[in-house]
This record gives structure tokens, sequence and C-alpha cells, in this order.
């Protein structure tokens, strides 16, 4: 489980990467910031209940924060 971390790791920073070269500079450094959660993370060891915990606080954080930008932050385009 420590391994699947680190490829989360590893995916999180190409995404940063994408970002900072298409000058999204906010959302290169959520991913950047995700990529070093991850992967330090992924080098601690824990056991593989604590990984599933840790995973599903995140989800969770991740969708309450991802709902509340779309409802209340993100304004709609109209054409």
């Amino acid at each position: 489980m420590d391994r699947m971390y680190r490829m989360l790791g590893f995916w999180t920073a190409i995404f940063a990467i994408l970002f900072f070269v298409g000058d999204m500079f906010s959302m290169a450094v959520l991913f950047f910031a995700q990529t070093v959660m991850f992967v330090g993370l992924g080098y601690m060891k824990l056991s593989e209940r604590m990984y599933m915990y840790v995973f599903g606080a995140y989800l969770t954080v991740f969708f309450a924060g991802f709902t509340y930008y779309t409802m209340f932050v993100m304004e709609p385009a109209f054409s």
C-alpha cells in the first residue's frame, strides 16, 4: 500500500508540472502540495488499515471542498 501512495505522488507531480507549464500556478501549487503529502505518507510504513483511513479522510476533505467550490465559488459560464 505504501507503493500506491508513492505512485499517487508521482501522478500528482506529473499533473503539477503540466499545470505549471500551462500557467495555472495556483493549481500547480495545490498539486505539488498533494505530491509532498502522498510521497511523505508513502515512506511512513503505516499499516494497511491506517492507509485506508488516511485515504478515506483525504477523499472526504476533497469532496467537501469540491462541493463547496462548485456550489458557492464557481461562477457559471453563460454563452
